[in-house]
């Protein structure tokens, strides 16, 4: 459940797409995931980078040689040269992120479109979801991050027919502890949406088999790259 706090922090950011010239709630919404997700990646890029510095294994960055496309390092720029990095440099390395054009990630991308139209509204936008994802921390455990994204959701005047809304976390939880998933199943949700059941799923074979998974070489790299499997039509 988002807090007040966190839905005035959203519904501003929403108004700032708007007074600045996108007013397509559904180009609002994608452009935001495709920020969130720039975020994203440079979070998860750290907690690699960490994990591999205390378990003393060799890591590569996926910012090697690029480091300026990283979030905590683009969003201190003036927002000209940030603007300008995004525009020319930043979005299209998203985009190509997969080697693979055949992938679905690539065929997903491939039609993604920065739209953002001012260096100031881009610099206002940045700030904003860093304030959002300070909120977010805060709830480490719920799915923040799917509830802000159903709140965006609800904004949409099409929501019914162009979003699908979540199932409650707590009816996802109950149906990961009767399944009580092991260490060396595999996992699939075949309308997996935004993953929730999935997310759930890990959350839950890390409470209950932590040491079982990770101080086994063959169970971590299970977990790691072979459990969770999701598929999703939209």
């Amino acid at each position: 459940m988002l807090t007040g706090e966190l839905k005035n922090k959203i519904d501003s950011l929403w108004e700032m797409f708007w007074t600045g010239g996108i007013t397509n709630p559904l180009d609002v919404v994608e452009q935001m995931t495709y920020l969130m997700f720039i975020h994203d990646l440079d979070e998860t890029d750290a907690k690699k980078a960490k994990s591999s510095m205390m378990l003393e294994l060799p890591y590569t960055s996926m910012f090697e040689g690029h480091e300026q496309y990283k979030w905590s390092v683009f969003r201190d720029l003036p927002a000209e040269k940030m603007y300008e990095l995004m525009q020319t440099e930043i979005f299209p390395f998203i985009k190509n992120l997969h080697g693979s054009k055949e992938s679905t990630y690539s065929r997903y991308m491939s039609d993604a479109i920065f739209k953002i139209p001012t260096p100031q509204l881009l610099s206002k936008i940045v700030d904003a979801l860093d304030n959002i994802y300070l909120d977010m921390a805060k709830n480490m455990n719920t799915d923040t991050k799917g509830d802000v994204y159903e709140h965006l959701l609800a904004k949409l005047s099409t929501a019914g027919v162009n979003g699908q809304f979540r199932t409650p976390r707590h009816i996802i939880r109950m149906m990961v502890e009767l399944l009580d998933p092991k260490p060396e199943d595999t996992i699939c949700d075949p309308a997996c949406g935004t993953s929730g059941f999935l997310v759930s799923a890990g959350e839950y074979l890390k409470e209950k088999y932590h040491d079982a998974i990770f101080y086994n070489r063959e169970k971590k790299d299970h977990y790691n790259n072979h459990m969770f499997f999701g598929y999703d039509l939209d």
